[in-house]
């Protein structure tokens, strides 16, 4: 039977720009090859700089008029940082749904004000999420010599049923899809469809260690037996694909 672990990383202090976030996981977890190290987003923005003081935002008409729409009736600032973080906006009634410039289709643009530090302080998606995730994987490496995967995720909706769960921003050292195309199913007949998202699959079990309020920001999965790698952006569905674009 395959095991497989969740090793909460814990201990690890309040994370702020400029921090090194390699050394702070490596301090705190006994890292193996083979593990996957998944982070969430919230401490890989906020180490990148990727905060912004709404005391500097001036919201313009738009953001007040979707803020006034909107079901919790949002800051219009927070709006507006969510406009200039978005290509396209999707839905602006009761839900604010966008496009950002990674091409995620999400709420708010990824844009949150929760566990930040402050309640004028949002933070933003990371600018390049598989870059911030191949440069903790190449930290890693060079403070514990082991060849790890890692895994960049945030907690995302989805339109087709209630709740949150973690997924797959960016990766580094792991494949983002098993396509099982083609090969056979247990009573012998070929798949024609079955893409298993991976990453997301790992994402969503990390959650389950983190909590959202456990301030367990990084996980260790361990037990994995993966080949290969890719990218976040392996698991975009092109905009001819999408249903809600």
């Amino acid at each position: 039977m395959r095991r497989l672990e969740l090793i909460a990383v814990e201990g690890l202090p309040e994370v702020r720009p400029g921090d090194d976030l390699s050394r702070m996981i490596s301090e705190h977890a006994a890292l193996q090859a083979g593990d996957v190290v998944v982070v969430a987003q919230k401490v890989v923005s906020k180490a990148e700089g990727r905060l912004v003081e709404l005391s500097h935002v001036k919201a313009g008409d738009e953001a007040v008029r979707i803020s006034a729409r909107l079901i919790a009736k949002p800051d219009p600032r927070m709006v507006q940082v969510v406009l200039d973080e978005s290509v396209r906006v999707l839905r602006s009634d009761r839900v604010l749904i966008t496009e950002t410039r990674h091409g995620y289709v999400c709420a708010n643009s990824g844009v949150d004000h929760s566990n930040v530090g402050g309640a004028d302080l949002v933070t933003l998606l990371p600018l390049d999420p598989d870059a911030s995730a191949e440069r903790l994987r190449s930290g890693l490496r060079e403070l514990t010599g082991a060849e790890v995967g890692v895994i960049v995720s945030d907690t995302f909706g989805r339109p087709w049923r209630l709740g949150i769960v973690n997924v797959a921003l960016g990766l580094a050292g792991l494949p983002a899809l098993l396509d099982l195309r083609g090969t056979n199913d247990d009573a012998g007949l070929p798949l024609h469809a079955t893409v298993l998202a991976i990453a997301d699959d790992i994402a969503a079990s990390a959650g389950l260690a983190m909590g959202k309020t456990a301030r367990t920001p990084a996980v260790v999965v361990r037990g994995l037996a993966l080949q290969g790698a890719g990218s976040g952006r392996d698991l975009i569905r092109p905009a001819d694909e999408d249903l809600f674009r």
